[in-house]
């Protein structure tokens, strides 16, 4: 496949690079700071682009057979990321090209918590919320969209550096916790289910989710 990476030097992005790689697809790699183009392991072409510019996105999606976008907002420019949202489905939708989207967990049911989603708890970390709310509204543009094809994966509640296993379980809109509660998985086995969607796509148009096995 050729497939297009935004945020491919972020942490959940340069696996998504490395994993799409490792099973031979072609990929682009797209960064805002040229600087960060050394990060770029070299079997990827990398362009300067930014998903935030409906241009680069039209011209940087064309032609390839998927667009992963792993992009975060900085802290305090939180409300970026549904405007960016907002500028890759038009683009896209435009272009035809599928989209996979790296999104939050936040708006994942916690079962055992009477139908709050995870960022409505009490106990929801305060200095979280802004980027709850961002990739609430994220979720929210891609749900209303008709006409792109989009996937959006919401990570587990810890979603940290790790080794790659090669297995996950997966689930749709609730947050998936072992017996003791624990919700995780490590970046590189997130990348694998991002892939293993990439390659065969269970669900258009929908969200899903995945933790550690």
């Amino acid at each position: 496949m050729r497939i297009t990476v935004f945020g491919a030097t972020g942490d959940v992005g340069s696996r998504v690079v490395a994993e799409a790689l490792s099973r031979g697809h072609e990929v682009v790699a797209v960064v805002r700071d040229p600087a960060r183009a050394a990060a770029v392991p070299a079997a990827a072409e990398v362009c300067v682009g930014d998903a935030a510019d409906l241009n680069d996105v039209v011209n940087l999606s064309a032609g390839q057979d998927l667009v992963i976008t792993a992009t975060r907002p900085p802290a305090g420019q939180e409300r970026e990321l549904p405007a960016v949202t907002s500028v890759l489905l038009k683009a896209l939708a435009h272009t035809g090209v599928r989209v996979l989207a790296v999104g939050g967990a936040a708006t994942l049911n916690v079962p055992e918590a009477n139908g709050l989603t995870l960022h409505e708890t009490p106990d929801f970390p305060a200095e979280l919320r802004p980027i709850a709310l961002a990739c609430a509204a994220q979720l929210a543009l891609y749900r209303a969209e008709t006409t792109a094809n989009w996937t959006y994966l919401s990570p587990p509640a810890l979603l940290v550096p790790g080794t790659r296993t090669g297995t996950y379980r997966s689930g749709t809109d609730d947050l998936l916790t072992t017996s003791d509660g624990t919700s995780t998985i490590s970046m590189e086995d997130f990348a694998v289910a991002l892939l293993d969607e990439a390659e065969t796509p269970a669900h258009p148009r929908a969200r899903f989710t995945v933790a550690a096995a």
